[in-house]
């Protein structure tokens, strides 16, 4: 019960500062145990405008965790370069920038997002 108070309060302090626009969307990151997924959100409309996961993966097998997770970046950002989002603000959510988090994050930037 504790730890997700906490988690809840990590997250609403990233959030507080971060707020998606239409010209700045923002990238919002979720880590499970196995996967991980990042979309892209308008907050001023509420909508989701691109979304990635693992799932999208063709070949998984052979690759860490962390190497998905940069592949689903990448893959993030081309769909985003395609509805013609090149800026967004990063939102960590309650995990570090760290491990998976990072690479998703390195990914997004190689396949020419920028943040």
């Amino acid at each position: 019960m504790k730890k997700k108070s906490q988690k809840e309060k990590r997250k609403t302090r990233v959030r507080i500062k971060i707020r998606g626009t239409a010209k700045k969307p923002r990238l919002s990151v979720f880590r499970s145990h196995q996967t991980i997924y990042a979309q892209i959100i308008n907050d001023e409309q509420g909508k989701t405008l691109v979304s990635a996961s693992e799932k999208e993966i063709k070949s998984k097998k052979n690759k860490t965790k962390t190497e998905r997770a940069k592949l689903v970046g990448e893959i993030l950002a081309k769909k985003a370069l395609k509805k013609e989002i090149k800026q967004v603000i990063f939102d960590r959510g309650p995990y570090r920038y760290h491990g998976r988090v990072k690479a998703l994050a390195e990914g997004a930037r190689e396949g020419g997002l920028k943040f």
